[in-house]
This record gives C-alpha cells, sequence and structure tokens, in this order.
C-alpha cells in the first residue's frame, strides 16, 4: 500500500510538521491512529472543514485510523485563533445540537466499519466534568505563558483584548490530545494551518509527561492567488448542508474558480488521479473551462451525491449554454408581478440591505432576463413574467429565479 505521506505530499496538502522524517517513517512501519477536530459552533460544516476530512479520507483508504474529534466541550470556548472579537457563545443545547448535525455529514468522507474504522468523539465527555484546580495544577502547569502570547494564533486578539477564558483553548485542545493519546494510542493530530500552535500545545504536551511519539501536521488552507480563504459566497461560508447552500449555488462556485486555484481545487477536493489532474489543467487558455466543469461536478458529487451534481450541472448548462433545464437552479417565490428591483435582490440574498442593492443597480451590476437594469426604482410587471418566471443576475455568475407565487 502506498504511503500515505507520499499521497499527501503529491496532491499538496502538507504545510507543516513537528517531526518530519519520523511522521513519514511512522506511517511506512503500523497503522497510525491520528485525529482530526472540528467544533461544532454551527450546524454544519462548511468548506473550510473540507480539506480536514478529505485528509481523513485519505488517511484511512492507506490503512491508518481516524478519530474525528466533535469539540462540544471546547465549543463551550471557542477557538480564538486569527479572530478579531470574542466568539458568541453558544447553549449546552445548540452545541449538542450541532454536533449531531455534524456526525452525518462526516459519514460521507469515512468508514465506521472494517479494520481501521473511524470513530467519533466527542470533547465534552472528558472536558465538563474536569476540576479547575486540577486540571491548572496538573496541566497549565506545563504550559509557558510567555510562549502561549508569542503565537501566532493569539495576535490578533491582543490587539483588542485576549480574556482568560479564550486564552484557556490551547489549554484545552492540548489536553484533548493527551485523552486521545492515553485512550486510543493516538499518536498524531492534524489540522488547517492555522490550528500549528494549538498542535504544538498537544504534541509538546505528550512529550513533557515523558513520551516521545506525539507528532502534529498542518495541511494548506485552500486559498485564491491572493491569499483569502476560499469558500465565501454572496450569503457568507460556503455550507457543506444543501439547505444552507443550495447544490445548484454550491456547483457554481467551483465552476466560477479562478484559472489558477483549479488545479490545486482538484488536487485536494476531488480522488481523482493526479496525473489526471495534470492532463486537464496543462492549458492556462479557455480549455481550462473543461477542468473547471470537472472539478465542479466532482465535488458537487461528492457533498451532495451524483444526481444532484447532475442536476446542477444541467442548471448551469442552460443559463450559460441555452441547452437543459433552469427548474434546479435558485428559485425565489415572488407574491406579486409588482415587487420591486430593490425587494427582489433582498429577498434572494444578492444584497442584505436596501443601500447595497441601489449601490448595485445604480452602478450597473444588476440584470433582468439580461436586460441591465440602473433604475433604482424599477419595479418588476408582468412584462418581466413573459416565460413564466423572470431571471435576476448580478454580475456574471450569480443568477436566480424569480417566480410568481
Amino acid at each position: 500500500m502506498k504511503n500515505v505521506f507520499d499521497v499527501l505530499e503529491e496532491r499538496g496538502y502538507i504545510e507543516q510538521m513537528t517531526h518530519p522524517q519520523e511522521i513519514k517513517d511512522l506511517f511506512g512501519k503500523e497503522t497510525v491512529p491520528f485525529y482530526i477536530g472540528i467544533d461544532p459552533t454551527a450546524d454544519s460544516l462548511h468548506v473550510g472543514h473540507f480539506v480536514s476530512l478529505m485528509v481523513a479520507s485519505h488517511m484511512q483508504k492507506c490503512g491508518h485510523k481516524p478519530i474525528i474529534l466533535v469539540g462540544g466541550g471546547t465549543a463551550t470556548i471557542g477557538d480564538p485563533s486569527f479572530k478579531n472579537d470574542m466568539r458568541r457563545m453558544l447553549s449546552r443545547e445548540e452545541i449538542n445540537h450541532n454536533v449531531e448535525c455534524i456526525k452525518k455529514q462526516v459519514e460521507k468522507f469515512v468508514s465506521f466499519e472494517g479494520e481501521n474504522a473511524a470513530i467519533i468523539v466527542n470533547n465534552a465527555d472528558w472536558l465538563l466534568d474536569l476540576k479547575f484546580v486540577d486540571f491548572v495544577r496538573e496541566i497549565g502547569s506545563l504550559f509557558s505563558v510567555n510562549k502561549m502570547l508569542n503565537a501566532e494564533c493569539y495576535k490578533q486578539r491582543l490587539e483588542t483584548g485576549l480574556t482568560f477564558f479564550e486564552m484557556s483553548y490551547m489549554l484545552m485542545q492540548s489536553y484533548d490530545f493527551l485523552h486521545l493519546y492515553e485512550a486510543y494510542g493516538c499518536k498524531l493530530q492534524m489540522g488547517g494551518n492555522d490550528q500549528w500552535s494549538n498542535i504544538i500545545g498537544g504534541v509538546d504536551l505528550i512529550r513533557k509527561i515523558g513520551k516521545d511519539d506525539s507528532f502534529g501536521l498542518t495541511f494548506k488552507l485552500l486559498t485564491t492567488k491572493e491569499g483569502k480563504k476560499m469558500g465565501k459566497t454572496e450569503k457568507g461560508a460556503l455550507w457543506l448542508n444543501p439547505d444552507k447552500t443550495s447544490p445548484y449555488e454550491f456547483y457554481q462556485y467551483w465552476r466560477n474558480v479562478e484559472d489558477d486555484s483549479v488545479e490545486n481545487v482538484l488536487n485536494m477536493l476531488t480522488f481523482l488521479p493526479v496525473e489526471k489532474i495534470k492532463d486537464l489543467t496543462a492549458y492556462k487558455d479557455e480549455r481550462i473551462n473543461v477542468a473547471k466543469k470537472v472539478a465542479a461536478f466532482e465535488i458537487t458529487k461528492l457533498i451532495h451525491g451524483e444526481e444532484e451534481a447532475k442536476k446542477a450541472e444541467e442548471a448551469s448548462n442552460a443559463l450559460f449554454n441555452g441547452q437543459g433545464s433552469l427548474d434546479n437552479m435558485p428559485t425565489v417565490n415572488v407574491e406579486a408581478y409588482d415587487i420591486s428591483l430593490i425587494d427582489a435582490i433582498i429577498k434572494t440574498g444578492i444584497a442584505p440591505s436596501k443601500g447595497q442593492a441601489r449601490t448595485l443597480i445604480s452602478q450597473g451590476g444588476i440584470s433582468l432576463n439580461d436586460e441591465k437594469i440602473t433604475d433604482v426604482n424599477y419595479v418588476l410587471s408582468a412584462d418581466d413574467f413573459k416565460e413564466g418566471y423572470a431571471i435576476l443576475k448580478k454580475g456574471k455568475k450569480v443568477f436566480y429565479k424569480l417566480n410568481r407565487d
């Protein structure tokens, strides 16, 4: 079986490692229990979690054992890493609901059967019953505050005020690794590169108590060529839940990815062979669109299933090529023909406020049935629904079908 280190390296996942050669050797000689953590701060995973789950899948396919940690305990604090403000505190009921929703999405990536079956654990099971004085005496005494304050993940919060409550997150996550090491023989923590400081904390904690076989590995964040995180849409995050981001919107996001990112997206978010990906992305002119279509279909199929991917593809072809059905594109029902264009824009979510809607219209960013509208007082009429629907468009890539109730 191929060493998973080579797989992750070939597909461009690896960013940093605590012990590179030891990790590679470890992968080659034994089954490695590893863990990836997900804090249930919402009732759905988003694209930011996608890479983590792909890595978990590759690891399992190469014989290693995934431990998916859902942070029912750490979510009560919220990771302050690279955040300007303190996260909203969630109730226990919200967290428990989110945990159950996330478990269902994880099942698409890893198997819970077989020799190296994945397991899901919830750190609420061991964190919520900790006694404060015992914890800070046994665990907190092994952490240097000076070192913690120099961690890259805290720098933004230091400018606005880092609470002790938030600072304890690193201790909690480090303790998670120690608990999994002792309970399941977990030797490796993996996560996005924004988790590097927290991962080092856990590796060091285990080594400080006399063990020498704890390791950490981070993978690259999915970013644009400007270095911005991928996965932001007009409505916010690109969710994996179809009720939050429709399969069509999901498909279109990847269909419109920038040319320079296509190869990276195909490598990190699909299981297509690397050789095929190189062939698809060999062109840098308009032929790169073939690779974009493949990426959009394969990624949508992985998250929403082949049937939904085909529907999204058909709706996209209908819009851009005039072939296929519009039935599966995002649709919004309006109560009457005489809705103002501004209200229609807000109802679709293209803009969150009337002020922003006016700006879009006045700057020529809105079209109705392929006609640019610059009148901020425009009101839709029956003439706009001659085909039984109207197509509202922002720019060249955002479309909504308006149906009359």
